[in-house]
């Protein structure tokens, strides 16, 4: 934490050492991605994209995405990472699709060779479905350090939400997935198989150890009652005073205790199936079967 510290600090201190960031919501799946770039060199990352997906229809298609394209476009970026901070359990990515259209290296962290264990398994994938992360790009270590042209960058493991959470902090902004939302509607969720609200609970509390001032972009917004407007960025600070599941002095036990009953609650995520199927193979769909369709595999009173 000590190098996340000190790169958040240049960067407060720097302006030139900020990034420039762009977010688009996605209002079907409550998804934040955004566009990241160095104003300096005009390099920029994609940090959790979306691929749109009907799922009555059995459709894809890639209105959300066209909209970074054009972006991306419009702005004369460069773009040299596909970022995910996990396998999303609600949303497909569009990274293969991205890729193909504005290049860059896919990148995820090195957990998501658990995940793939885990639901290669649940999705009975066979010996062709590998387990060894080589669908990306690739694997993050916790701790290691990147550049987004002249900018700074670090990956922190933050597990909990699933085994393979990673936050993404370039310059002063933490990226930081599910882990958190805005104050006022708490954390995620620690009930995937994998997760844990004591794991999610020390995941946080290293967040929130930077500086106060670290912007933190949250991957989802569902306004929490009483709030007419999305929201998506926040910073340490105003976590650590007002949100309502993990503020300073709340325990490790009173959060895991929370956690744990209000989990109990929860309906698994409509596209938790397709979404979790294609995206522990970094965004790309199933093979096509001998008649050249992917099918979606639903396992029946397994989960």
């Amino acid at each position: 934490m000590k190098n996340a510290t000190t790169q958040i600090r240049r960067a407060l201190d720097d302006k030139a050492l900020k990034p420039s960031i762009a977010g688009f919501f996605d209002e079907a799946t409550n998804t934040i991605s955004y566009v990241v770039h160095d104003p300096a060199t005009n390099e920029a990352a994609i940090i959790d994209s979306v691929l749109d997906y009907d799922a009555a229809a059995g459709r894809t298609s890639n209105g959300s995405a066209d909209l970074i394209i054009e972006y991306v476009t419009k702005n004369d970026l460069t773009v040299t990472w596909l970022i995910e901070t996990h396998a999303h359990a609600d949303h497909i990515s569009a990274a293969p699709y991205l890729q193909e259209k504005l290049g860059g290296r896919l990148a995820i962290g090195r957990e998501i060779i658990r995940v793939q264990e885990v639901f290669g398994k649940l999705f009975n994938a066979g010996t062709e479905f590998q387990r060894d992360g080589s669908q990306f790009d690739h694997l993050f270590d916790d701790g290691e350090t990147f550049k987004l042209g002249t900018l700074e960058g670090i990956a922190l493991h933050v597990p909990g939400h699933t085994p393979a959470d990673m936050a993404f902090i370039i310059g002063d902004a933490a990226f930081v997935g599910d882990t958190i939302f805005m104050p006022d509607f708490g954390t995620a969720r620690a009930d995937f198989p994998g997760g844990d609200a004591r794991q999610l609970y020390q995941s946080i509390k290293r967040l929130l150890s930077l500086p106060e001032d670290t912007r933190l972009f949250l991957c989802h917004d569902y306004k929490a009652p009483g709030r007419d407007e999305y929201a998506w960025e926040t910073t340490v600070g105003q976590q650590k005073r007002e949100n309502v599941h993990v503020k300073e002095g709340t325990s490790e036990d009173e959060f895991v205790e929370m956690r744990t009953a209000r989990d109990k609650t929860l309906a698994m995520p409509k596209l938790i199936m397709p979404s979790v199927q294609v995206n522990i193979r970094g965004g790309r769909l199933p093979e096509p079967e001998d008649n050249g369709v992917s099918y979606i595999k639903i396992p029946v009173n397994a989960v």
